[in-house]
């Protein structure tokens, strides 16, 4: 397996037994010393054609300088029959454009805007079929200051301080426009695959992102494990599991 773009990693190291390879154009000073790393750009791959049964692509095809050239090599060391994940932002939300005010630009050097065109791309580049596509939710855990640099950007202050309450109020608030008004507020981008899926593929979107760590759940999951809790005036809250910030739950 083949982590593309990943620095210190998007998954951690004890989430399959399968072998992999995490690779970055810049060494992570935070990576993860159980995986095996490899320094090198991704239109330029150092391996041999079909080395890997599986690729991730996780937010990384956005930081890409030659798009066209990384996709020829996914698909050249990728297997015929392996599969790939490709998850990337729509330039076009609230989420992304705030991502790229606070971060002046945040290295975004691709801004995608339509998910069935960039699935069609990669799978004219790649090879690969697309099987499905995911809508991904955000909870704009990039503005929490337990995630931001420090000194923290004075572009900050402007969007709560970074504070959690702001993003829980911004949570319940665009959750609601979105299930009542139809709109997007809530909308971060999409979640591709592609190629051989060993098991079906959950395709409904999950509203409940963490704030903190920007971890995802799906409602049945968080309400049978127990995670859900009734609050003040009938509203409801969860637990992260990942990490255990306190969240408004959506069903």
């Amino acid at each position: 397996m083949l982590d593309l773009g990943c620095a210190h990693g998007s998954f951690p190291s004890d989430a399959t037994p399968a072998k992999f390879v995490r690779i970055d154009r810049e060494p992570a000073d935070n990576r993860d010393t159980a995986a095996w790393f490899v320094q090198s750009d991704a239109a330029r791959l150092p391996f041999a054609d079909r080395t890997f049964t599986a690729v991730i692509s996780n937010h990384s095809l956005e930081h890409f300088d030659d798009l066209n050239a990384a996709l020829c090599e996914i698909g050249r060391v990728i297997s015929p029959e392996g599969s790939l994940f490709v998850a990337v932002p729509d330039a076009s939300t609230l989420t992304d454009r705030l991502y790229r005010w606070l971060a002046r630009g945040g290295g975004h050097v691709n801004a995608f805007t339509s998910g069935t065109e960039i699935a069609a791309t990669i799978e004219r580049v790649t090879g690969l079929p697309h099987v499905a596509t995911k809508l991904l939710c955000s909870s704009l855990s990039f503005l929490n200051r337990r995630n931001s640099p420090r000194p923290l950007p004075r572009r900050l202050w402007l969007l709560g301080g970074g504070y959690e309450w702001p993003l829980i109020v911004y949570s319940w608030i665009s959750r609601t426009l979105d299930r009542h008004l139809n709109m997007r507020t809530s909308i971060y981008g999409w979640a591709f695959y592609f190629g051989r899926t060993a098991e079906p593929i959950d395709r409904q979107s999950w509203p409940n992102v963490c704030i903190r760590c920007g971890s995802g759940h799906s409602a049945l999951t968080l309400l049978d494990q127990g995670f859900v809790r009734r609050t003040f005036m009938g509203l409801r809250t969860y637990r992260c599991p990942t990490c255990g910030a306190g969240n408004h739950f959506t069903e």
